[in-house]
């Protein structure tokens, strides 16, 4: 009877398989394309560049309010500015008309008038206080809001002298008093672009 030389022939079949398994994945592997030098593994912070044109200026203490938010703010202050100034020119129109001797201006348009400009500065006051300054200029936001009540108030108190029974000295002191507010108005206009300008990285 021959005898087998090796009794468990079985005992090879398992390093077979792993060899066969580490080539496979070698050659599986160096198949593979290899990773771009730019492509991002993980995800982090990262930092986009404004549209070309936009303004990435930030304003101290605004918490990433770029100089476009004064521009804005301060463009509504000229914009209401030049309204007042044409509304004091009325009113000083109608004023000195309806003084003139012999009268210019007849009691009904001025009366007319006058509520117009009363009715246009109250609107223009209440513009004012409703725009919300950049953090830094909330003093100045205060100055403007103060000085457009006043005009307004004196729009009002102008028409109440005029339909009073008063010679005109009402009148005339509230046509005064508006016009002083206007000047001061236009003073804070100029405070307020001068404090937006010298702020640091304004």
């Amino acid at each position: 009877m021959a005898v087998n030389p090796d009794p468990k022939p079985g005992r090879w079949i398992l390093p077979l398989v792993i060899l066969g398994m580490i080539a496979f994945t070698y050659f599986f592997v160096r198949s593979l394309p290899e990773a771009s030098p730019d492509t991002t593994l993980a995800a982090g912070s990262s930092t986009t560049s404004p549209p070309d044109g936009a303004s990435s200026t930030t304003v101290p203490g605004t918490g990433g309010t770029t100089a476009d938010a004064v521009a804005v703010w301060l463009g509504e202050l000229d914009r209401i500015n030049g309204e007042l100034q044409v509304l004091d020119t009325e009113l000083v129109t109608v004023n000195t008309g309806f003084d003139a001797e012999p009268r210019e201006i007849e009691y009904p348009d001025a009366e007319s008038r006058v509520e117009a400009v009363a009715t246009q500065a109250q609107a223009l006051s209440d513009q004012v206080a409703a725009l919300t300054a950049p953090e830094g200029l909330e003093a100045n936001q205060e100055a403007l809001a103060g000085q457009a009540s006043l005009a307004a108030r004196a729009a009002d108190e102008a028409l109440s002298g005029l339909r009073s029974t008063d010679p005109g000295d009402l009148r005339r002191a509230a046509v005064s008093a508006f016009t002083s507010a206007v000047a001061d108005f236009d003073l804070e206009v100029e405070n307020a672009r001068t404090a937006a300008g010298g702020a640091p990285d304004a």
